[in-house]
């Protein structure tokens, strides 16, 4: 039996965990935290910080692994990328790409190089011009240590560029214009010939606006807009060279125009899979795997589905008591993430849970998702406790 190590442990990557056992292989799972649902719920769990590339790539050779697969996070991937860079696994683009693209600065640098639509970076003596910049560390997620400015001035410049050092793991920050508009994912499959499979993801932050929580498919997203996407895409994945695999990017639209904003190879988290599958039968999770497996893609029967996903989590730091809902709901799936009696911290540091909600298309959709957004779904029962 082949051995598959999985550099991922949390809730997200169970989806990839699940298709890796059913296809027959030995999966061994590696994170550093055992209170992660694949550390609990996995046959071979390693308690292992992936970040450091020496234990891991020891680990890899100890286990005789002959896939290697990167979770649902960024690092995960670079880790695999520094590995495979040293002993070759199929799938996994070379460290120059997987920085290119992972590097919100130096992405925005070769998307200015190669006319690819992308927020213009601002020189921090520029920045207090009057137009409205976005400050932020330049490989942080989740909306952490991002500041939008309206109106700058040198101070607010100066506070904004401290707090996104603070949450960057090299110090290092960039300052962009702001771009407004509806944010949107596109994740993509790429082939030797380009785009295979595609979806469109409309995206908000109900709590903060720099951290999605709410989300659902799009199925009958702008057909001009959508092409010019994908034309993107396989421009980049031509002129870098991409191996086949996920690719996934988050992107503003405005006005028949588009800005990425992010850009990534590695499956998306907050069990993002598991939303595309039952939105549209497609297997996700299937077909992010099977290029680390040497695999083709797999394409998948499709089925019209309108299924909201929304992470649940808080303003201001609590107790968690239970949920209350304020109006009827289908439930297709809750995946808990606290417990209650737990402390649960306010986002995006923490979360109770993720709810994957079951409607009809259209306005039914459009209603549901207005009533989450605006706080009116349900109710967080518990106490408040002091910030901090």
């Amino acid at each position: 039996m082949d051995r598959v190590v999985l550099l991922d442990t949390n809730v997200a990557a169970a989806p990839i965990h699940q298709y890796l056992e059913g296809a027959g292989f030995e999966v061994h799972v590696v994170g550093r935290n055992p209170a992660d649902y694949l550390a609990k719920a996995a046959a071979n769990y390693v308690d292992l910080d992936y970040s450091d590339v020496e234990a891991t790539l020891a680990l890899v050779e100890r286990l005789g692994a002959t896939y290697l697969v990167p979770g649902c996070n960024d690092l995960s991937y670079e880790t695999c990328a520094a590995i495979s860079a040293r002993r070759p696994f199929p799938g996994i683009d070379p460290m120059a790409v997987v920085r290119t693209l992972g590097n919100k600065q130096d992405f925005r640098r070769y998307a200015a190089r190669n006319d690819i639509p992308a927020p213009r970076q601002v020189a921090e003596a520029d920045a207090v011009a009057g137009r409205p910049v976005i400050v932020k560390p330049v490989d942080a997620y989740s909306g952490r240590g991002v500041t939008a400015l309206a109106a700058p001035t040198a101070d607010d410049v100066a506070a904004a560029l401290a707090l996104a050092r603070r949450f960057s793991a090299t110090g290092a920050c960039l300052i962009e214009e702001f771009v407004t508009g509806q944010l949107y994912s596109h994740t993509a499959f790429l082939g030797p010939q380009g785009v295979v499979a595609d979806f469109i993801v409309e995206e908000h932050g109900s709590i903060n606006p720099f951290t999605v929580d709410t989300s659902c498919v799009v199925p009958d997203f702008d057909p001009a807009l959508l092409a010019e996407v994908r034309a993107a895409i396989e421009r980049i994945a031509r002129d870098l060279k991409l191996t086949s695999g996920l690719i996934h990017t988050q992107f503003i639209a405005a006005d028949g125009r588009f800005w990425i904003v992010e850009i990534t190879r590695r499956c998306p988290g907050d069990l993002y899979s598991l939303l595309i599958e039952l939105s549209t039968g497609f297997a996700y999770a299937e077909n992010y795997a099977r290029p680390f497996l040497g695999l083709p893609f797999r394409d998948s029967p499709r089925q019209a589905g309108a299924i909201m996903r929304h992470t649940i989590s808080l303003r201001a730091p609590q107790t968690f008591e239970a949920l209350r809902f304020n109006r009827p709901l289908q439930v297709e799936r809750f995946v808990p993430q606290s417990l209650a009696g737990d402390r649960v911290a306010q986002a995006p540091f923490a979360r109770i849970g993720i709810l994957f909600a079951r409607t009809e298309p259209g306005a039914p959709l459009a209603e549901l998702m207005r009533a989450t957004l605006e706080g009116q779904l349900y109710s967080v029962l518990g106490r408040e406790l002091a910030a901090g």
